[in-house]
């Protein structure tokens, strides 16, 4: 049989939640027999039913805030966003988690699961309701939430596969600039599988991988920041719409964009102080430096030289301000607009030899906005601040609860409610994790937590790593 994980590869199972959503929504205003509701109906079926005929069973699951079809993520776009919030919480309200349509989906079978669907609201016991009801339809099954334990299991997979990922980047990447910095000749090609499997994963869970680039290491920045700015700028680059080969692109660039500092002398670069005038002509040339060193690797192509473009214009500024000067004004590469964006917050929010103390991540937020117009692209800067979220992962909160809580994923339908790690409780001890969404309500309707401000984890001695890894 035809593997059903394939289905993820097409734009079917964004349009069965949606259209999903959208005959529910009409369902719960207007009579089965309404031409709104049958003409979803049959939009529903035409979609699905060629599905179960091929794969023999298509499973809409919910885990967490995300739609899973056939065990693969659904990502969607923010023209579907209410109606897949629709969804979620309509699940939510009936404890479901899972329907299965097995073999081919009649219209009557259809019509009594959305009845029944619509009913089991008013239960006492909403998921027992409709698990009773349908138990006569054939070809829909419907299944509870899966368990706190089941969920761990699997996100502790998900987990491993990403921090590998995530620390065999960081290990290649200071193996070839090693190599490099000892006159070996590399290739830029060499990186590719490693920037493949950094956009695999991405396009499975980029929260979890952008949460990686939250964990920083002081003693090996310049290899971490390289892997951080690779990941952001894919990330980035998917938001904007562009393809896969494209995103193994951008991600090759920005993974040697700096790639000229190898060039400045370490007493400079691990200068504890600021730089002096004379220090600071010395670091600006490391652009420079970047395209002549890639120019120098192996194999020249059109991808060596549009990563030399951007490690040459990633100090440029969108206004063309910024280094190295340029005797006439050029527009910079979309990369390079990318990757100076990645490179900022990055930068902004890592400790360095002469920036021991980290910019909070909304703090940083708060310059790069300041900055949108003239330092860096305002449009692609709007596409990163949806895709990083108004609390960034890896920001420590202070809730009304008195808890503080570690923000570990965005809410897309409600931004400024992200899902946070609680690690101490309301009398400020320190506790095992816990995992808290911002968006649950108690039975009045009333949210359960809000953040009061953002909170520097430095001062509590919160290693982001311990909770985020």
């Amino acid at each position: 049989m035809t593997d059903r994980n394939d289905i993820g590869k097409t734009d079917a199972p964004k349009n069965i939640i949606n259209t999903f959503a959208v005959i529910i929504r009409n369902a719960q205003i207007h009579d089965l027999n309404n031409i709104a509701v049958k003409n979803a109906v049959e939009k529903f079926m035409a979609i699905l039913n060629p599905i179960t005929a091929k794969y023999g069973i298509l499973t809409l699951d919910l885990i967490g805030e995300f739609f899973f079809i056939n065990q693969t993520r659904i990502r969607y776009s923010m023209e579907y966003l209410l109606n897949f919030d629709f969804l979620l919480r309509e699940f939510k309200k009936r404890k479901l988690g899972s329907i299965a349509f097995n073999n081919t989906l009649t219209t009557h079978d259809l019509q009594t699961f959305l009845s029944l669907f619509i009913s089991s609201a008013f239960s006492e016991e909403p998921f027992e309701a409709l698990s009773e009801g349908t138990r006569h339809i054939v070809s829909i099954e419907v299944g509870p939430p899966k368990t706190l334990r089941d969920r761990e299991e699997g996100e502790y997979d998900i987990r491993k596969t990403v921090k590998e990922t995530y620390f065999n980047a960081v290990s290649f990447t200071k193996g070839v600039m090693n190599r490099i910095k000892s006159g070996e000749k590399e290739s830029i090609k060499k990186a590719k599988r490693i920037v493949e499997s950094i956009v695999d994963i991405m396009l499975e869970q980029d929260e979890l991988l952008i949460g990686m680039t939250a964990i920083k290491d002081y003693d090996e920045y310049t290899y971490h920041h390289s892997v951080n700015v690779s990941i952001l700028s894919v990330t980035l680059g998917h938001r904007l719409g562009l393809g896969k080969k494209a995103l193994t692109e951008l991600g090759l660039v920005a993974l040697f964009h700096d790639i000229g500092k190898l060039e400045v002398p370490q007493e400079i670069l691990n200068k504890p102080t600021n730089f002096n005038e004379d220090e600071w002509k010395i670091i600006k040339k490391h652009p420079i430096w970047s395209l002549r060193a890639i120019l120098k690797l192996k194999g020249i192509d059109s991808l060596s030289i549009r990563a030399a473009i951007v490690a040459f214009e990633h100090h440029l500024n969108y206004d063309i301000t910024g280094y190295p000067k340029l005797s006439r004004l050029v527009k910079t590469d979309l990369y390079t607009r990318v990757v100076s964006i990645a490179d900022q917050y990055d930068g902004m929010t890592s400790s360095r030899v002469y920036a021991r103390i980290a910019m909070a991540p909304d703090k940083a937020l708060s310059v790069m906005t300041e900055r949108a117009g003239t330092q860096i692209d305002p449009l692609l800067f709007k596409f990163f601040v949806n895709m990083i979220g108004v609390f960034p992962i890896g920001s420590l909160v202070l809730l009304d609860t008195k808890e503080l809580g570690l923000v570990y994923g965005n809410n897309t339908a409600f931004p400024d409610r992200p899902r946070v790690m609680i690690v101490t409780d309301s009398n400020g001890n320190r506790i095992e994790g816990h995992a808290a969404d911002l968006s649950e309500k108690d039975g009045s309707g009333r949210y359960l937590r809000k953040i009061i401000k953002t909170i520097d984890p430095n001062k509590y001695s919160i290693n982001l790593a311990d909770y985020l890894l």
